[in-house]
């Protein structure tokens, strides 16, 4: 499948650059006496720095330089939407030629701090330059430094676009920022990931209205944020879409967002009663397999002998499977076009051989219901059902 997660960004084309704050520069010294070795991969940068740095807030402007410093804007991509790849392949070819757009920069970034042991996020959104609102969407990060959510911006922070050509300088207005100073210029697609308490609408941002207003509803982003680990893949899809459209769609980028959120919400979905319905196709199986053995049975005259809830059994247990079968078929949901024949086909055997279990049936109450010499004159030949599927 084709990911959903269309991320780009026409980097900030500014002049004036935020200077190194006094207190890192021991650190951007240090992350930058890594040996090239080390910089091959997430694990190992997330190594060297878990080796030369001790807390949290080190760590992550570790995290910060090394990308920042680290990766060029990918000027000629930057258009780009090929984003098949998955998270891995990404940060292996960004790490490979140093090069990439926001979507890689946060993807490396991301990577680095949770290997680090920093818990980190990739938000997606759009943003805001000299008050006019991008028609491109970006990406950015987020981790908790010390019970606190801070938002880092490595692309942003790694330079600008000057006269066509990227300038590499890092800035560090795009490091460690509070989420209410963040918000004024970066406003993520889904809500819970302004972390704050009185999230700001696609419709303020749009008109600058970024100021907390706390007449607006509380919001404890906290405790959804902690709810997630809890959540299956589609119900984490599911809020954030709720979310995305409660929000307000200002702009057809945050439609096409909520959009490609809802294809991917159908798509997890499908994907999830597809396994439904291999499951139910195992169990219909298996149902078949208990009822020719009831045939293989009763084809035996009943022998070896067992007691009556014994043979009982033998044609209620396919029975009740099977009609538990039909039961999820009919609740499935949407499966595909290429799936839908295959759940009429169950439909209709499931049909077929509940008509010949209900004869069998019919046999076995007759048959439970004589004496011993009657029982001898009921026997003969019946066929298997076979296996359709």
């Amino acid at each position: 499948m084709k990911s959903h997660y269309l991320i780009i960004t026409l980097l900030a084309s500014i002049l004036s650059f935020g200077q190194s704050k006094p207190q890192y520069l021991l650190i951007d010294q240090q992350i930058s006496k890594m040996p090239v070795r080390s910089s091959n991969s997430a694990e190992n940068i997330a190594h060297y720095i878990n080796s030369n740095f001790k807390t949290a807030d080190d760590k992550i402007r570790a995290v910060f330089y090394w990308t920042a410093a680290n990766i060029s804007y990918d000027l000629q991509n930057m258009f780009t939407d090929d984003f098949n790849g998955t998270p891995q392949e990404r940060i292996t070819k960004t790490l490979h030629s140093k090069k990439g757009v926001c979507i890689d920069y946060a993807t490396v970034f991301n990577a680095i701090a949770n290997k680090a042991g920093i818990k980190s996020v990739i938000v997606e959104g759009y943003t805001k330059q000299s008050g006019k609102v991008s028609n491109l969407a970006h990406a950015w990060c987020a981790a908790k430094i010390d019970g606190s959510w801070y938002l880092f911006d490595p692309t942003w922070g790694s330079g600008a676009v000057i006269n066509g050509r990227f300038v590499k300088r890092i800035n560090d207005n795009y490091f460690k920022v509070s989420p209410s100073k963040s918000i004024s210029s970066h406003m993520p697609f889904d809500y819970l990931w302004q972390f704050l308490n009185y999230p700001i609408t696609n419709k303020d941002f749009h008109e600058g209205k970024t100021q907390i207003n706390k007449s607006q509803k509380f919001f404890d982003f906290n405790h959804e944020i902690e709810k997630l680990d809890e959540l299956s893949d589609i119900e984490k899809v599911r809020s954030s879409s709720y979310r995305i459209k409660e929000n307000g769609v200002k702009s057809d980028l945050i439609l096409e967002r909520l959009t490609n959120k809802n294809e991917e919400l159908n798509y997890l979905e499908q994907n999830a009663n597809i396994q439904k319905l291999n499951k139910i196709v195992g169990n219909y199986n298996i149902a078949v397999q208990l009822f020719n053995e009831f045939i293989y049975y009763r084809n035996r005259q009943f022998k070896p002998i067992l007691s009556d809830a014994e043979i009982a059994r033998m044609i209620d247990t396919p029975k009740e499977k099977l009609l538990a079968c039909q039961d999820a078929l009919y609740a499935i949901g949407e499966v595909g076009t290429k799936n839908s024949s295959n759940v009429r086909s169950l439909k209709k055997a499931i049909h077929d051989i509940l008509i010949q279990i209900e004869q069998q049936e019919l046999f076995v109450k007759k048959y439970l219901n004589k004496g011993k010499a009657a029982r001898k004159e009921m026997f003969f030949k019946t066929t298997l059902f076979g296996l359709p599927l």
